[in-house]
């Protein structure tokens, strides 16, 4: 899963694209990572969807030794006790913006034997959303919901991808039943995105 993802479009830019209340966030682009604040957008109580910010990676279960306590960042199982009772409230899901994202190639550049950073991202959307889920904790903060890595992003790392929604299925994922919304947990179709070696 993704550690890093780029946003570069600002509050009133992800408010327009998504048709959302920008309300007071300051975000003016650039990237998230895991301890950052980051914008997402959650649905209002009248109907209207409203961005917020939140802090990337949601502290885990008191369970965990403190040694390993990291935040949690992603959810790669949606029927664990951790997240279920989140999941199933409409209420705690939201749309997590991003115009790219970041895996790290499985196999090292055998001319330099370094790691490669690729980034992803959509063809025909440069402004496009992730499933995310947040918890109402001493910081409020979100994980991206992950599923399994289609063809393009297995050839460069197959352990998994985030969950990418189609522009249709945004109101599904905020405000429809667990059962429906949990349908939309699939790879988003390789053909429609695109990638690239990162340059640095």
């Amino acid at each position: 899963m993704t550690h890093l993802y780029r946003l570069d479009a600002t509050a009133a830019q992800i408010a327009q694209r998504f048709g959302a209340e920008a309300g007071e966030d300051p975000w003016g682009g650039g990237y998230s990572a895991p301890g950052r604040f980051a914008p997402v957008i959650v649905g209002g109580a009248k109907g209207g969807r409203l961005i917020v910010p939140r802090l990337w990676g949601v502290p885990p279960p008191a369970s965990v030794a403190a040694a390993d306590a990291r935040p949690v960042t992603s959810v790669r199982n949606t029927a664990s006790p951790f997240w279920i009772g989140n999941l199933r409230h409409t209420s705690y899901r939201c749309l997590v913006p991003a115009t790219a994202f970041q895996l790290w190639a499985r196999e090292k550049d055998p001319a330099t034997g370094r790691a490669v950073a690729h980034w992803f991202s959509l063809a025909a959307a440069p402004l496009f959303a992730f499933a995310g889920v947040w918890r109402d904790s001493e910081v409020p903060s979100f994980a991206i919901l992950a599923c399994e890595a289609n063809r393009l992003v297995a050839s460069v790392n197959p352990a998994g991808m985030p969950l990418i929604l189609h522009a249709e299925d945004h109101e599904r994922w905020l405000r429809a039943d667990w059962r429906s919304a949990q349908a939309l947990v699939a790879p988003f179709p390789s053909q429609l995105m695109q990638a690239a070696p990162s340059a640095r």
